[in-house]
This record gives C-alpha cells, structure tokens and sequence, in this order.
C-alpha cells in the first residue's frame, strides 16, 4: 500500500458532529477531500447545509441531518440516516461540544453543571453506544475533547471535567470495542472558533495579543484545517495500530 492508500477514505462513510461551522466543519472538510462521504450533523440546519453544499460542490458527497446529539432518538436517526443514504458507516466522529460559560466552580449554577455534562460527556457516551451499533467492522470513532482535560483552565473548570471524562471514556471504549473498532481521541489546543471567542470574551483584534501571550513553540494559533488533518490520521489506515491513545493537537503547549 502506497503513502496515498494509507490516507484515503475512497469508499467509506464518517459522520461528524458539530460539523456546521468551527473545527467540526474543518474536519469534515478533509474527510471529503479524502474521499469519504460525509454526513455532516448539527442543531442549526442552515449551518450543516452549507457545509454540505460547499462540499458536494467541490466534487464531494454530503449530506445535512439535522440532529441533537443530547437526544438518543436524533442521535439513532442520524446513523440510520447515514446508512440509509450511503450503505454503510465507517467512521464517527464525537465534536459536538463546548461551553460559553465561564464562572468559578463554586459560583457555577446546577443547572449549567447538568447542562454541559450532558452535551460534552454524556453525549460522546450515548452517541459512541449509537455509532457501535451501525459501523462496520474495522470502524473508527474519534473524540474530540480539549486540552482543558488534562490542563483545567480557570473559570471553566465544570467543561475541564467533561472534557477529562471525555480521554478517559475513550480508553474505556478502545478496551471494550476492540479489536473491531478503534477508538481515539484529539485534544484541540487554542483554535479560535465562535465558541472559544464567546467563552474568553475576546474579538478579532484580541487574538494577535492572545497568540504572543500564549508563546507556542509553532508560533500561531491552529486552524480547523489543522485539526482536521490530524483527524484525518487517526481514522486512515496509516493509523491501524492506534487505539485508545488520546492526543494533542496544540502547537506545542
């Protein structure tokens, strides 16, 4: 098998959560690019058929649906649809997530604590069971969680958490599901999506001084293109003999 095998999804199916915009929509975007067809799933349906659109127009397949990843019943429609649409699934890809709250742990109201176990934890348990049922043998899940996992960020200690929970579920789920199905995870370091900029407060102009503050040995902030190159990896075939591993995508810090 030739460097271009190794990389190429030709024949396979990925769905991927929180593909409307961000690094959901960066990774989606490379997977097409490498042949696979791409069920691009979402809350917001104007978001994911665009991203579809700009996909199929490219020369890609795509498809939009529509789904609440904190809801079974949409979840289990989603990989049914992707199924239905393209005869198989091959990959499945846990971005949906994120939280635009920021308050110290002991301030956080109980509400907000349910709320963001339930979107970035409970969410890649529940839609992980989903994905196990419908991909074929040798399937990929990938979950993507934050460097906040392993490193708390002040203020936003209840999304480090989940986000913790997030690496280990994917150990768990690589001991249990393999070897049919591998199961990784990628731990996004600061790339400036419309989540990040709300949860620091911060605008267009702020992110020169934030990325000299930060002082990554690669000397810029990532991009969704960069994550999603990494994605690409960990569902290809040049990375049969990972599983479990859970890794950072950060530009060094």
């Amino acid at each position: 098998m030739n460097v271009a095998e190794l990389f190429s999804l030709e024949g396979e199916v990925a769905v991927v959560t929180g593909a409307g915009r961000g690094i959901g929509e960066g990774i989606a975007r490379t997977l097409a690019g490498a042949g696979a067809s791409v069920v691009v799933a979402a809350r917001r349906s104007h978001e994911i058929e665009r991203v579809a659109k700009s996909i199929r127009e490219e020369g890609g397949q795509a498809l939009a649906i529509t789904t609440d990843v904190t809801d079974d019943e949409s979840v289990e429609a989603l990989a049914q649809g992707a199924v239905d649409a393209f005869g198989r699934l091959d990959v499945w890809v846990n971005n949906a997530g994120g939280s635009p709250i920021q308050a110290p742990l002991s301030e956080l109201p109980r509400e907000e604590w349910d709320a963001n176990l339930r979107l970035n934890l409970t969410a890649v348990w529940s839609c992980s069971v989903i994905a196990n049922r419908h991909l074929a043998d040798g399937g990929r899940i990938l979950n993507i969680s934050s460097k906040a996992g392993a490193d708390p960020v002040r203020g936003s200690g209840h999304y480090s958490a989940a986000k913790a929970g997030v690496n280990s579920l994917t150990v768990s789920f690589a001991r249990e599901l393999g070897p049919r199905i591998r199961v990784n995870c990628i731990m996004p370091g600061a790339v400036p999506t419309e989540i990040m900029m709300k949860a620091l407060r911060l605008e267009e102009k702020d992110l020169p001084k934030l990325e000299k503050a930060l002082r990554m040995p690669t000397g810029r902030l990532g991009t969704p293109e960069d994550l999603g190159a990494a994605a690409l990896f960990l569902v290809s075939r040049a990375s049969d003999w990972i599983t479990g591993e859970v890794i950072s995508v950060a530009g060094g810090i």
